[in-house]
């Protein structure tokens, strides 16, 4: 027996239904691990995937000295370092959701391979591989932990979870138009599709490179204190110079991200330009600049944040809510542009202009 199209249940009923939800969790977890960034909190489990020996979240200062010396494995900000149980409960609950997430990520690839007949075996292979990446991704955490939250450690955490909504948000786009969505951005001229398709790669691939670039920068203590705090000599300018001595390496860590988000700035504002004009040239619908539209707002939005972050820092003592909006504007624009991304690899190819 053929199965029935989802399209006729409810949406909580959909198949596709589950990916996206399993994104939204997904990004649940980005912020509870910038959080933990924030309050740097990433070694208040020092062993894993037990915290302190235990399998729960509250350790006292005493027990926390006492596993201290029986392992000899000091934190690295010394041997007297102690955390608070809040700080422990943030890192203990960021890996159990990360966990818990292993079973939606199963019955996905169930679902999706009892329904092979309808959704093809791309999909059947793209499920698969969510459930492989998020076996990397615990293993980087495992790594982020054992090195101490190195900055490439975290960097790297931060980027395969990305490319995990990545790859959901995808799926579920993907299912929708195989379960007979209407949506009228599928439908786009080739020319169109020709001319932004390229142009969208670059601008998203650019975003999350400076993305993973702005993870290893809050994480690197050079990078982090690489230019002088407050207004203007912290930001716009750095070191009280427009344009510093890059003989520091943290100043040239600050600069490299400084220019780079101002270089991917302005690309986006400029492509913003391009697609519509070529929108209204095609008369397509206008679904794919508002996608570039939203990325561009986010990223302006976070060269603002990221202003006042150096502005009302003080040395050892950072803005946390500051620091954890940059990263979610950082993240949203990354994922505003993935979705027009999306939605334009999937667009029905040969079409022609009317």
């Amino acid at each position: 027996m053929d199965p029935v199209k989802p399209m006729e249940t409810k949406w909580f009923r959909r198949p596709s239904t589950l990916p996206l939800a399993i994104a939204i969790m997904a990004m649940g977890i980005i912020v509870v691990g910038g959080t933990i960034r924030i309050y740097d909190a990433g070694e208040s489990c020092p062993d894993w995937p037990q915290c302190f020996g235990t399998w729960g979240f509250i350790v006292s200062e005493e027990d926390q000295g006492a596993w201290y010396d029986e392992t000899e494995e000091y934190d690295s900000r010394g041997p007297d370092k102690r955390y608070t149980t809040f700080e422990i409960f943030i890192e203990w609950v960021h890996r159990l959701l990360a966990s818990l997430m292993a079973i939606p990520v199963l019955a996905n690839f169930l679902i999706i391979l009892k329904r092979k007949e309808l959704y093809g075996k791309n999909l059947v292979r793209i499920s698969f591989f969510t459930g492989i990446l998020l076996t990397v991704q615990g293993i980087a955490g495992a790594i982020t932990v054992r090195f101490d939250n190195a900055d490439w450690s975290v960097a790297l955490h931060l980027g395969l979870a990305c490319c995990f909504v990545y790859i959901l948000i995808w799926q579920f786009i993907a299912m929708r138009k195989i379960e007979g969505s209407n949506w009228k951005i599928f439908s786009v001229p080739k020319s169109f599709k020709q001319k932004e398709y390229g142009r969208y790669k670059i601008l998203t691939g650019s975003i999350f490179l400076l993305l993973i670039l702005g993870a290893w920068v809050s994480s690197s203590p050079t990078g982090n204190q690489g230019c002088s705090i407050g207004f203007p000599n912290g930001w716009p300018k750095c070191q009280g110079q427009i344009l510093p001595s890059l003989d520091n390496s943290g100043v040239l860590v600050q600069m490299v991200h400084r220019a780079g988000a101002g270089v991917v700035g302005l690309a986006l504002i400029l492509g913003v330009m391009k697609v519509k004009e070529n929108a209204r040239e095609s008369s397509i619908h206008g679904g794919y600049s508002r996608f570039l539209d939203a990325a561009s707002l986010f990223w302006l939005a976070n060269v603002f944040v990221g202003g006042l972050y150096v502005v009302y820092a003080k040395m050892g003592d950072f803005p946390e809510g500051l620091s954890l909006l940059h990263l979610v504007l950082g993240v949203a624009s990354f994922l505003a542009a993935s979705i027009g991304l999306m939605f334009l690899q999937m667009s029905e190819e040969g079409a022609e202009d009317e």
